[in-house]
């Protein structure tokens, strides 16, 4: 490379890094961005965001709504879906083997940005079972893999991530206080489990247990009907779900590095 080349290509370079990083935040707030807001999120001069987001939008990665806000494009679907297949894969054994001890749905979860995405399932035989589409986002507070992943998190992180989503009550059972969230946060990481007592999907258990040592947040659970998913049954699926979390650490691929992932 020539001189003459270098500020070009450290041009190209800077664009790049700013491109990805408006996607990354877009992906953080997990709804319409304006401009103004991306800015004050990024520190990216106003005229810069605008070239970015047209050659974005232009391209499909990005698509404004009526309001003239900003949220990830349609075109990133097939990425993210490419991306979770890579996942799935590395975590299906281990799913699959919950499966057939527990005989109850077995899931896979990330954290990113404010929301909890299922990126890995492995079906329950039973007919009447708990079933979370693969990509599916909820709301991290009231989720037994969400909150397992907040666990793992520092104190101001949790509790700025909890004011942003304003913790709404999905359904009688859902904890929508922070303080009452974070009493459960600390019994989490004494125990090193999380429950789910019916927060998400009334008359459903789910037992969920970190993934550490991994590039971005992820958590394991088990789930079914509190009636076989018993509390008897919760301190004896909670030690395997442990160790499948373990194994999953130890099995990461390290070429995977940092995968975009942000919690």
């Amino acid at each position: 490379m020539t001189e003459k080349d270098g500020p070009k290509a450290s041009e190209r370079v800077q664009s790049l890094d700013r491109a990805f990083l408006l996607l990354e935040r877009l992906a953080d707030a997990g709804r319409p961005v304006g401009i103004s807001e991306l800015a004050e999120m990024t520190d990216i001069p106003l005229p810069t965001i605008h070239r970015l987001l047209r050659f974005l939008s232009n391209e499909g990665y990005v698509r404004q709504d009526n309001s003239r806000r900003y949220a990830l494009g349609l075109r990133l679907i097939r990425l993210g879906q490419s991306a979770s297949r890579g996942l799935d894969v590395w975590a299906h054994g281990e799913l699959g083997g919950l499966v057939e001890q527990f005989e109850e749905t077995a899931n896979l979860a990330i954290l990113q940005g404010d929301l909890a995405i299922y990126v890995g399932q492995a079906p329950s035989p039973h007919t009447m079972r708990m079933f979370t589409e693969v990509g599916r986002a909820v709301s991290p507070h009231c989720t037994g893999v969400g909150k397992a992943m907040l666990a793992e998190l520092p104190d101001d992180r949790i509790l700025a991530l909890l004011k942003r989503t304003r913790m709404p009550a999905i359904t009688s059972h859902t904890i929508t206080s922070p303080e009452a969230m974070m009493a459960d946060i600390e019994q989490i990481r004494e125990r090193g489990y999380a429950v789910d007592e019916g927060e998400q999907e009334p008359g459903v258990r789910c037992v969920a247990a970190a993934v550490r040592g991994l590039p971005f947040p992820a958590a394991v659970s088990i789930s079914g009907p509190n009636s076989r998913v018993t509390e008897e049954k919760v301190p004896l699926i909670a030690p395997v779900l442990i160790e499948v979390a373990e194994r999953l650490r130890d099995r990461f691929p390290s070429s995977a590095g940092q995968v975009g992932f942000v919690g």
